[in-house]
């Protein structure tokens, strides 16, 4: 009898480690490191312990909040089912072999602060409902493959500090509603395909620290709204079409420090200060 006790017990302390994930949030785990080759992982799971000890899962009250395999070999698709994961704040597979298209069931998860899926193969369009992640303060997608334009509800992104679609195969225009992301820190969206003019709407980003907009198609006057961004410290525009003088804009914003010239417009603000002295 003292034997079977012990039994019951073990066996209800099993079932208790076990049962601090809701079954929905495990199935969800099992699904990415099915359809990502999880044996062949850098750290894999051992699927038999508690999924509070498995590598790169955090848990809180419960439920799975954050998820940090970069650098892990991950190798595959993102599986639709990683939506599941409805309280997770911290998705981060950087640095892997992930390829595919971003599953639209992502933009599901609301909870979601850092969305960091750069250095993969992820191709395909962004998802147009990727305005739906609220509470998201960094979208980094660079250095992957992804294609068209840059969805219009990004916009109600209103939380972000962080974007960056660098080195994709991204066309259009820069939407005008990237204006209403008002906590901007960090825009970059160098090497891609993109043009038109920047519109004078940017200007509105005022907590702005990086403006990096260089090897695209982009075409025209500066706009001086540009000027009020007075805590840019970043501001990259090289290899573009863009005219005028940068070396006045340069002068402007009293922050700068990493600060690029195409050679005709360095070469337009030598002859102005040429100019300059010979009047002297």
């Amino acid at each position: 009898m003292r034997t079977l006790k012990l039994t019951l017990l073990c066996c209800l302390l099993s079932a208790f480690t076990f049962a601090n994930v809701s079954q929905k949030q495990k199935d969800a785990l099992l699904a990415l490191y099915n359809a990502t080759n999880g044996s062949d992982w850098n750290n894999s799971w051992d699927l038999e312990t508690p999924i509070s000890d498995w590598y790169g899962v955090t848990v809180q009250d419960d439920k799975v909040v954050a998820l940090n395999l970069t650098f892990n070999n991950l190798k595959g698709e993102l599986p639709e089912e990683i939506s599941e994961l409805s309280s997770l704040k911290v998705l981060n597979l950087s640095f892997n072999k992930i390829e595919g298209q971003l599953p639209e069931s992502i933009t599901q998860m609301k909870t979601l602060e850092k969305l960091l899926l750069f250095s993969n193969n992820l191709s395909g369009a962004l998802p147009k409902t990727i305005g739906n992640l609220e509470n998201l303060k960094a979208l980094e997608l660079y250095n992957n493959n992804f294609f068209g334009e840059i969805p219009a509800s990004i916009g109600n992104l209103t939380n972000l500090e962080t974007l960056i679609l660098s080195s994709n195969n991204l066309m259009g225009k820069i939407p005008s509603t990237v204006s209403n992301l008002k906590s901007l820190k960090v825009l970059s969206v160098f090497d891609n395909n993109l043009l038109g003019t920047i519109p004078s709407s940017i200007g509105e980003l005022t907590q702005l620290e990086e403006l990096v907009l260089s090897n695209n198609a982009f075409y025209g006057n500066l706009p001086g709204e540009l000027a009020q961004l007075s805590n840019l410290k970043t501001l990259l525009l090289s290899n573009n079409g863009f005219k005028g003088n940068y070396a006045i804009l340069k002068e402007q914003l009293p922050n700068i420090v990493d600060f690029d010239l195409d050679e005709a417009n360095l070469k337009g603000a030598l002859a102005t200060l040429d100019s300059d002295e010979d009047d002297d």
